[in-house]
């Protein structure tokens, strides 16, 4: 029971100094923002609210200004079933990516984060 009440603490301190340290969304000409809109529209984030690679990847998205849906596999049933399935595990963070009919997911955060710094920076 410590331990719990010790890891949902850090946690909340985790997301605090995200908050306090968050960085400036990347600014773009309207035109352009549509065009990253409609491919980020592709995209969807499964993560834990507290997991702290996970928050490395939501501040990478908030950067670049990415409207990238947010799935919630911790407390959300019907997400975590959908990452287990089509993932084939329950590991956070996944950026689940659907191009051209194919559905890839992809796992780790540095992994990620190179994803979207090569495709919408």
């Amino acid at each position: 029971m410590l331990i719990k009440a010790l890891r949902l603490g850090l946690g909340e301190l985790v997301i605090l100094g995200d908050l306090l340290t968050r960085p400036r969304k990347m600014r773009r000409a309207p035109e352009q923002q549509a065009a990253v809109a409609s491919a980020a529209g592709q995209l969807a984030l499964y993560q834990f609210r507290a997991c702290p690679f996970c928050v490395r990847t939501r501040r990478t998205i908030h950067k670049l200004n990415l409207p990238i849906e947010l799935r919630d596999a911790k407390n959300n049933s019907e997400h975590r079933q959908a990452l287990e399935q089509g993932g084939g595990r329950i590991k956070v963070p996944c950026l689940r990516i659907e191009e051209n009919g194919e559905t890839r997911w992809m796992y780790e955060s540095k992994d990620i984060i190179s994803y979207l710094n090569q495709r919408f920076a």
